[in-house]
């Protein structure tokens, strides 16, 4: 599929030269910075030392005091409490968070609760809501979810069950009348930062908690590296108090990461390292970046709630001594094992109903039903389908009498919108503009389908289903110093909000060292024309096609981004090419 090449808006002129002046550095990083918002020395030394004291305070954000004050007051009156989150990393990260800090509160008067992805669907549930009342709980802290559940809220206030909301999603028109609703998200809500992850809320909860009690905030710190996976899985943007939480929870995963993260990332054939080689002068592995936590440990933890139940990840979480965690992540990595096998097999089921029906290959949206489908996967295949046919997708299955599904999205399209105007047709839904989740009768599932897909091809411009390829920036490989890349790498942590930068590099020809390897990929040795003395190495991934041309010694343009590849004990430059293109086409 051809890929749009387009480049973000560039920073100011004079902010970018007085950036490169006053920070001695040259135009091309002081123009990523002025891409990023920033325009002077103080920001640039936010932005590249965060610190913890630049995170905001807790209670600015709206009914803060109230979950506060209920939280005391439990305390005080010796009653019993239960932290409910939902089956995603996002939620079982919040849950072994708030679990954790709030045990020496509660003692044996604290239990968690993970509604079952089969029998109680997403969020808060009318089953969750009677456990908590037949066990006499008397206050749930739900996280992750509840920003929609109004009927819920209040059965549970019928049962004498107070709730906590502390979520991060769009609310509805009515907020669920909870003791105390925590979402950014709120409209009435001034909290500085919007896109906390639901740990991220979470998070804020026991900063202010803590205050209250006295806790020192050092204390907190411990949970960083649970913050860390929730916002790489989550997807938020990493930008604002998410780079800050990020880049400590990371440092946290690299140095003293909990158990459970540890097993993981054994299982994963990972050995973390803090930043340079060990004492013999090997460098036993890569450093832990936002990436990893998005595709070792996210899916991992993940597994539990897709293929079983996810209170198995959350007892990782939890989990304190090595051996017992170690028994847990080897039955987790066992599930992942189990639920690769079954995205893989559902992905192709998937392909094969599109490739063979030239209607639904030529649309300009998916929406695809199977009853047999499993329900633990379809988020999953989802993303797979709109990564390959590059429009919004939405996977469908049949659980508990109801059709339910996920749905995707591309870059600038919002899907939540386009569900939302089928919401007469739903049952239930909530998400994201690139993310959700629905469910409908059975009766609705056609008529669902007719209105999605219409709706989608009236309000999607033409240009959102071509792949775009953003770039920062044109470079000459002559601008790829050592200071260069010491200063990009403070950047990071990269996702959202701040990706790894994309370079464009022009006029570049084959040194005559390049070549195929495994078949579909190219390994690059490739010099600018204009600048034959600075040869550089590359990687391009399933981009064998063009080896003919690159071989002929015909100019090209690559877009890339830059890393350290690792090999044998050496670390050395390497361009990760995402596209050719060649001048003459």
């Amino acid at each position: 599929m051809e890929n749009r090449w387009v480049f973000k808006k560039k920073g100011d002129e004079q902010v970018v030269n007085h950036l490169a002046e006053i920070l001695s550095i040259g135009k091309p990083l002081a123009g990523l910075l002025a891409q990023r918002d920033i325009g002077n020395y103080d920001e640039a030394k936010y932005f590249f030392r965060p610190l913890l004291e630049h995170l905001h305070d807790p209670f600015l954000m709206k009914d803060m005091d109230k979950a506060v004050d209920r939280i005391l007051r439990a305390i005080e009156r010796n009653e019993k409490i239960l932290i409910y989150g939902d089956y995603d990393v996002d939620g079982t990260t919040a849950v072994a968070l708030v679990y954790s800090y709030l045990k020496k509160y509660f003692k044996k008067r604290i239990e968690f609760y993970i509604p079952d992805r089969y029998e109680e669907g997403y969020g808060i549930s009318y089953k969750g809501i009677d456990h908590a009342s037949d066990h006499s709980v008397n206050l749930v802290i739900a996280l992750d979810c509840g920003i929609k559940a109004v009927e819920k809220i209040a059965y549970a206030n019928e049962r004498h069950v107070d709730f906590i909301i502390c979520d991060h999603h769009r609310p509805g028109d009515e907020l669920p009348p909870a003791v105390a609703v925590l979402d950014t998200k709120r409209t009435d809500c001034n909290y500085p930062f919007k896109e906390l992850s639901g740990a991220g809320v979470g998070f804020k909860l026991i900063s202010a908690l803590a205050e209250k009690l006295q806790d020192p905030f050092e204390e907190l710190v411990n949970y960083l590296d649970l913050i860390a996976v929730s916002i790489a899985a989550d997807i938020v943007p990493i930008t604002g108090e998410n780079r800050v939480l990020a880049y400590f929870g990371l440092r946290q995963l690299n140095t003293n990461p909990r158990p459970g993260f540890e097993s993981v990332l054994k299982y994963a054939n990972v050995i973390r390292r803090e930043d340079g080689p060990d004492k013999d002068g090997n460098v036993l592995s890569r450093v832990l970046t936002i990436s990893d936590l998005v595709f070792l440990i996210g899916p991992r933890i993940n597994a539990a709630g897709r293929i079983e139940k996810a209170s198995d990840s959350v007892r990782l979480l939890l989990a304190d001594k090595t051996s017992h965690a170690e028994k847990l992540a080897e039955a987790i990595n066992d599930m992942n094992t189990e639920r690769r096998s079954l995205d893989n097999q559902i992905t192709e089921e998937a392909l094969a109903m599109i490739e063979g029906d030239q209607v639904l290959k030529s649309a300009k949206s998916t929406v695809l039903f199977n009853e047999n489908w499993h329900k633990g996967v379809i988020g999953i295949v989802a993303s797979r389908l709109t990564d390959n046919y590059y429009r919004p997708t939405i996977i469908l299955t049949r659980s508990n009498n109801f059709v339910t599904g996920s749905a995707r999205s591309v870059k600038n399209f919002d899907v939540y919108d386009a569900i939302d105007h089928c919401s007469d047709l739903l049952e239930h839904f909530g998400g994201h503009m690139y993310a959700a989740g629905l469910s409908l009768k059975p009766e609705n599932l056609e008529l669902f389908r007719e209105k999605f897909n219409t709706y989608v091809n009236d309000y999607i411009d033409e240009e959102l289903l071509i792949p775009e390829i953003e770039i920062d920036l044109p470079i000459l490989f002559s601008d790829i110093t050592s200071k260069f890349m010491r200063i990009l790498k403070q950047f990071s942590p990269f996702g959202p909000g701040n990706m790894a930068p994309v370079f464009l590099s022009e006029q570049v020809i084959d040194t005559g060292r390049s070549k195929i390897v495994g078949q579909k990929h190219l390994k690059l040795s490739l010099m600018q024309k204009t600048s034959r003395s600075q040869a550089v190495s590359g990687i391009a991934f399933q981009q064998a096609h063009h080896y003919e041309r690159i071989r002929s010694g015909e100019p090209f343009s690559i877009v890339y981004h830059l890393e350290e590849n690792e090999w044998k004990n050496k670390i050395t430059l390497q361009l990760n090419v995402k596209d050719i293109k060649f001048e003459e086409d």
